[in-house]
């Protein structure tokens, strides 16, 4: 007689959750984006690509706005990983190793998140690509939208040294379009930045970058900087990527996070099924996002 047991998952949903803690403190990505519900595996989310504004005479007729009625697609994609773990490690452990795992597992996937969303250079195939990443958007020519690709990325001649006039440029393709937001802007840049940003300084010798204590946000040109690990270029998704270093200036509005289900875990009793053999138990954990940039012309990134 076989005995099936089916454990729910387990989600993460209080602020004060560890894994939860060390998701938000890693990721910009998820402790920025607007955070969008998802229902199924897909979401439709509606977008524009702007509205005019005319003087309506007294009596007069109000003109239509001929402005494309455009959406971006959200596609949940799952993100995890199981872990097999002997009878003996958890009865035996003075730590809650199953906790250490889960907080283990948050730190990665917080990198990855950020990687995927920011930083890959390939097409988005759904498995080693989940999504468009902001870096391959703003590598693409969009004619619907009038976004010629490459146009919102600058490459520092200097690899690891990028200069005054190559910051002053980066931030400068947002600053002249329509989706600048001066009170939400904020820039995500991989921690490698800190070192070549402390020698910028403008044409009166004042530094560009400036260090905050706890709790107060470093800052670059006044705009909040967020640190991220992810934010280096890879050809697919990885929470160890390992090409150059990228500063995205972004409006969070258009940090579009489909938010399907997780961060969660279920744990696998090893004293059932086949697992009973070997006295090992299985903690699986997982995260299913979708994700999307609502316009190319909302962004531009800087390559270190």
């Amino acid at each position: 007689m076989t005995r099936n047991t089916m454990e729910a998952w387990i989600p993460e949903e209080y602020e004060s959750s560890r894994v939860i803690q060390a998701i938000n403190q890693i990721s910009a990505v998820e402790a920025l984006a607007s955070r969008i519900p998802m229902g199924s595996d897909t979401k439709h989310v509606p977008r524009t690509a702007g509205m005019g504004v005319d003087v309506v005479a007294k009596g007069g007729t109000y003109g239509e706005d001929t402005s494309l009625n455009d959406e971006v697609l959200l596609t949940a994609r799952k993100m995890g990983k199981a872990v097999r773990i002997a009878e003996e490690d958890i009865d035996d452990s003075v730590a809650n190793i199953l906790d250490s795992k889960m907080v283990g597992w948050g730190r990665s996937y917080a990198k990855f998140i950020d990687n995927a969303t920011l930083a890959v250079s390939a097409a988005e195939n759904g498995t080693t690509v989940p999504f468009t990443s902001l870096y391959q958007l703003l590598n693409t020519t969009d004619a619907t939208l009038s976004y010629t690709g490459g146009t919102n990325i600058t490459t520092a001649a200097s690899t690891g040294v990028p200069t005054y006039s190559e910051f002053s440029t980066a931030i400068g393709l947002v600053e002249s379009g329509d989706y600048f937001d001066p009170g939400g802007m904020v820039a995500i840049a991989h921690p490698a930045f800190r070192k070549s940003l402390r020698g910028v300084v403008d044409g009166q010798s004042r530094p560009i970058f400036n260090e905050n204590g706890a709790g107060t946000p470093d800052t670059i040109f006044g705009v909040n900087v967020r640190w991220s690990l992810g934010a280096k270029i890879s050809a697919t998704a990885t929470a160890t990527p390992t090409g150059r270093p990228i500063m995205a200036f972004v409006n969070p509005e258009l940090l579009l996070l489909g938010i399907r289900s997780g961060p969660e875990s279920v744990f696998i009793d090893g004293r059932d099924g086949l697992s009973a053999l070997t006295d090992e138990s299985i903690l699986k954990m997982r995260a299913r996002r979708g994700f999307a940039y609502g316009h190319p012309n909302g962004a531009a990134i800087l390559v270190g």
